[in-house]
Formats: structure tokens, sequence, C-alpha cells
């Protein structure tokens, strides 16, 4: 199964402020970010995914947008103190707090054959269990000198291989990996 994450960071490696905020990345209003509506591939990717993967709190700020980004697509949202999920939330989001490798078991079980992991946490989490194969990171040309970083520490190095890097009129770069060892 292949675990992505897709996701944009400042050009010194932050994903967000300190206190979560995305002020400083053009279309956090959930509006589109780029010129004559590009969506960096974002669309395309999200047609690729069977699930979704996210922490409470990417969840609860992409839930505070209004309207629902990810379609009919399974979002799992994983909470350790999360009870419930709010009364207006789709249908097709479901709360869980188990360990990652059976959630990883439960998706491929359930035929997913492509997972998408957001937020700074899950992300780390992933990549520190070795379940991550692919990262679609987007560098915004901005500096905000302090935040949530996109990478914590590891136990031991990853290995990625470049796959492709693309520009953008507006200075983004997104550039694609591949875990070497997967």
């Amino acid at each position: 199964m292949k675990i992505s994450v897709y996701i944009a960071a400042s050009l010194d490696g932050f994903i967000a402020r300190e206190d979560g905020g995305l002020d400083w990345l053009p279309g956090s209003d959930g509006q589109s970010s780029g010129a004559d509506g590009e969506d960096f591939g974002f669309q395309a990717f999200m047609d690729s995914v069977d699930a979704l993967v996210m922490g409470r709190n990417t969840f609860e700020m992409v839930h505070s947008f209004g309207g629902w980004a990810y379609g009919d697509t399974r979002v799992v949202v994983l909470s350790r103190t999360l009870a419930h999920l709010p009364p207006n939330t789709p249908p097709t989001v479901e709360l869980q707090s188990g360990p990652l490798a059976e959630l990883v078991a439960g998706l491929r079980q359930s035929g997913a054959r492509h997972v998408y992991v957001d937020g700074g946490q899950t992300i780390q989490a992933f990549l520190q269990a070795g379940l991550v194969t692919n990262f679609i990171i987007t560098t915004v040309p901005v500096l905000i000198g302090r935040g949530i970083p996109l990478f914590g520490p590891l136990a031991q190095d990853v290995l990625l291989r470049h796959v492709k890097t693309r520009t953008f009129a507006n200075g983004f770069v997104q550039s694609s990996y591949r875990v070497a060892s997967v």
C-alpha cells in the first residue's frame, strides 16, 4: 500500500505557526492559492487517494474552514482525546485511536491502495513507524522564523529518492520523493 504525505512548508521548514496558524500560507482560507485557480496538483492527487488519515488538530482546522474539501474520500481522524466528532461532520469521517499498525492493516483490508497522511504529529508518527512511502512537499517562499516543523527527531536516517520537481509562477516549488527502502 502506498502511504503519501502531501503538504506545504515554509522555506525554513515549518508547516504552521506555533499556534497552528496558517496565515502565511496562500489559500489557508480554503480558497485557491494559485493564479487562475491553480491547485498545485492537489485534485489529481486526491483523485488517486482511497483514504486520508489526519490528526485531531488538522481535522479541527480543516473543519473550521466550512465546506468539506475531501468529498466522498474516507477520512480517519486520529485522536486519543476526542470522544466524538462534531454533529455536522460528513458521514465519510471516522474517529480512531488505536496503534498505527492496526489502522494501516485495517485500511489495507478494506481495499485501500493509496493513503494520504496529513498533520504534523500524524506525519511524524507515520514516519517514525516506517510507514510513509512517498512525499510531495510544496515549499512556499516565505520564512516564518519559528513554528511547527514538518519533521521531528528520527531514530535513524530516512533515505529518499527524488522523483520530480515542479515550479510555479508564484514561486512555489513542489518536490516529490519516494522513500528509498520501499
